[in-house]
């Protein structure tokens, strides 16, 4: 970590950081525990944007602590623009305190996969995120973007029900081991919850459209990719888009030992159609759909959304809202 700043301190402190002109007045979240932030990097970050930006710093002491400081900052004063610095998670609290203002969004990779900026446009470097948002307040055009719903919990690039919120949940668990072993991390957690589905039945039912199936997970996507391993994208549906006025969804129906291999490939490889593999089912365009329990008496449905655990519900619903907030990227 100390290595990772000091590079980042001295290329961050070559960016421009007296060019004249009117600053525009950013509100900045800070998520100061996020995987590659640390107090000298958010110095030397706020010191750079200082130079186009009339900048107002706060960071974040716990979980939903973004959602309620951005929220009661957009009702006591004007920004330009609101920033998130940190995660996937920070920057979806961010959003969810900004839902009904027409201020922009933008955001600054501080986490382990930084999905979020990087299907906006933002570089995922921080030298060169910085860069880019020095360059957009001389260029700022903002633009609408969809976001998704999922039991009232807004999301911009995916929301997923059941196996995949599980997964989440048990990289959370271990804040430690995510934070030391990255992505790696997740895959492990991935291939242990996995097998504790094989040989399950489908506990959920999936309703979307004319869709109508048994699944163990459901996921909503608004963007393309789905998320990143590294620098390859996971992607589940071609139809996915920011800007596409609806969400896309894809269910898997069983986990087998037979089929977790051929998925896992499908998922890891470029260009390759999902739809081929007979256990899911895809709806390119959907407005709502809705997951319930196949069994009454059955275990609540696991919620993710933006790579976020949010919590366990008896039913969820999904639903895509179009150009619903403000970006800048």
């Amino acid at each position: 970590m100390a290595l990772f700043s000091r590079r980042k301190k001295k290329a961050l402190t070559r960016l421009p950081v007296d060019k004249p002109g009117e600053k525009l007045r950013m509100l900045l979240i800070v998520n100061p525990y996020a995987t590659t932030v640390s107090g000298r990097l958010k110095n030397v970050v706020v010191y750079a944007l200082q130079s186009r930006y009339e900048i107002e710093v706060i960071d974040t002491r716990e979980r939903n602590h973004a959602t309620e400081i951005v929220a009661d900052a957009l009702g006591r004063s004007t920004y330009d623009v609101v920033c998130s610095f940190g995660g996937d998670g920070t920057a979806n609290e961010v959003i969810n305190g900004m839902i009904g203002s027409e201020v922009p969004f933008t955001f600054l990779p501080g986490g382990m996969t930084n999905v979020i900026g990087r299907v906006m446009g933002i570089p995922n470097d921080i030298v060169d995120a910085t860069e880019h948002l020095l360059t957009l307040a001389d260029h700022f055009e903002p633009r609408k973007v969809d976001l998704g719903d999922a039991n009232g919990r807004k999301f911009i690039f995916a929301a997923g029900a059941g196996l995949d919120a599980e997964i989440v949940r048990a990289c959370e668990s271990k804040p430690s081991f995510k934070r030391r072993f990255g992505q790696n991390y997740y895959a492990m957690s991935a291939v242990r919850i996995f097998g504790k589905h094989l040989f399950l039945r489908s506990h959920l039912n999936v309703t979307a459209d004319e869709l109508e199936t048994k699944a163990i997970v459901a996921i909503a996507q608004n963007a393309r990719p789905f998320t990143y391993f590294g620098e390859r994208e996971i992607d589940l549906s071609e139809t996915a888009g920011l800007e596409n006025r609806s969400l896309a969804l894809t269910a898997l129906d069983r986990a087998n030992p037979l089929d977790f291999a051929p998925l896992a490939t499908r998922l890891l490889t470029p260009n390759t159609d999902l739809a081929d593999n007979r256990h899911i089912k895809l709806v390119p365009e959907f407005q709502r759909a809705v997951i319930t329990k196949r069994k009454p008496d059955g275990p609540k449905i696991a919620l993710q959304a933006d790579g976020d655990y949010i919590g366990e519900y008896d039913e969820i619903v999904f639903t895509a809202l179009p150009a619903a907030l403000n970006v800048i990227a």
